[in-house]
C-alpha cells in the first residue's frame, strides 16, 4: 500500500509504504479507534491489528512526539504557540514499514528511538495540549483515516478525531503496570532508569493528558474497554479480532 498525503495546507506530509500480510479479511474498510493512557500497549496493538486486518495503521502518538522532539531540540517553550505552530508548518513526517518493522522519519531523519525517551514523552503531553498543533495534526489524521481501512491509536481518536468510527476501543492498565512496562521498555533499549521514577512519570502523563483543556483523554461512551494489565498483547489482540469480526455484519449492513 502506498499513501501520500499533503495534509494542512500542503506543507505536513505522511507517507506510508508497506504490504502487510493478510489474516482477517474485513468485509469493510472500517475505521477502528484505539485509545488509552500512556503505556496500555495501544502502539503494539494498533500496529499488529493492522497488520492482521491488512489495514494502514496511523501512529497518531508518534507525530505528537515527533513535534515535541523538535520543540526540545529548537529550545522551544511548549506554551509558545506561535513558534510550535510555525514548526508544524514546516514539518514533514513519514511512516514507513519494511519487512515488519515501522519507523517514523522526520524530515528525512529515522527518530523511531528518540521520540520513546522519558523526557520527551513528558514534553508531549505539554505540546498536544496546544491548539495549533492539535489542528494541523488532527486535520492531517482526519485527511488519512476518512476512507477507511485504518487503525488509529491515541488518546481521543473515538472522541475527538473520528468520533464516527465503527469500531472503538479503549485500552486500559494499572498505573503499576505500565510503569513496569515502560521500564523494561527503556531498558532493553540501554537507557538508566529507576523504576519508581518511571511510574511517577506515567502518573504525572495520566494528569496532564486528564487535565488539558483541549481534547483531554477520556473514553467514548461507545468504546469497547480492554483492562490489559493481566493480558498479553497476542490475548488483548484475539479479543479485539473477536469483537471486530462480532460487529462486522451489524457494520456492513448499515
Amino acid at each position: 500500500m502506498k499513501l501520500i498525503n499533503k495534509g494542512v495546507g500542503g506543507n505536513l506530509t505522511v507517507f506510508a509504504d508497506f504490504t502487510p500480510k493478510v489474516e482477517h479479511k474485513l468485509k469493510k474498510q472500517l475505521i477502528i479507534a484505539i485509545d488509552g493512557p500512556s503505556g496500555a500497549g495501544k502502539s503494539t496493538l494498533s500496529k499488529a491489528l493492522a497488520a492482521r486486518a491488512g489495514y494502514l495503521n496511523i501512529d497518531t502518538g508518534a507525530m505528537y512526539r515527533s513535534v515535541a522532539l523538535l520543540a526540545q531540540r529548537a529550545g522551544i517553550d511548549s506554551k509558545n504557540e506561535q513558534a510550535l505552530a510555525e514548526l508544524c508548518r514546516g514539518l514533514q513526517i513519514e511512516f514507513v514499514r519494511e519487512q515488519g518493522q515501522e519507523r517514523v522519519l522526520v524530515n528525512g531523519e529515522d527518530v523511531s528511538q528518540a521520540i520513546r525517551t522519558p523526557e520527551v514523552s513528558l514534553l508531549t503531553a505539554k505540546v498536544a495540549a496546544c491548539p495549533s498543533v492539535r489542528e494541523a495534526l488532527v486535520g492531517l489524521q482526519r485527511r488519512l483515516g476518512e476512507s477507511g481501512g485504518v487503525v488509529l491509536e491515541g488518546r481521543d481518536i473515538g472522541t475527538v478525531v473520528f468520533p464516527q468510527a465503527e469500531v472503538k476501543f479503549f485500552l486500559s492498565a494499572s498505573a503499576e503496570e505500565r510503569g513496569r512496562r515502560r521500564f523494561a521498555e527503556l531498558q532493553a533499549k540501554g537507557l538508566r532508569v529507576d523504576l519508581q521514577q518511571t511510574i511517577k512519570e506515567v502518573e504525572e502523563r495520566d494528569r496532564a493528558d486528564e487535565a488539558r483543556e483541549h481534547a483531554p483523554l477520556r473514553r467514548a461512551e461507545d468504546a469497547i474497554v480492554i483492562d490489559s494489565t493481566r493480558l498479553t498483547i497476542e490475548e488483548v489482540l484475539v479479543e479485539m479480532l473477536r469483537i471486530i469480526q462480532e460487529r462486522q455484519p451489524r457494520i456492513v449492513g448499515k
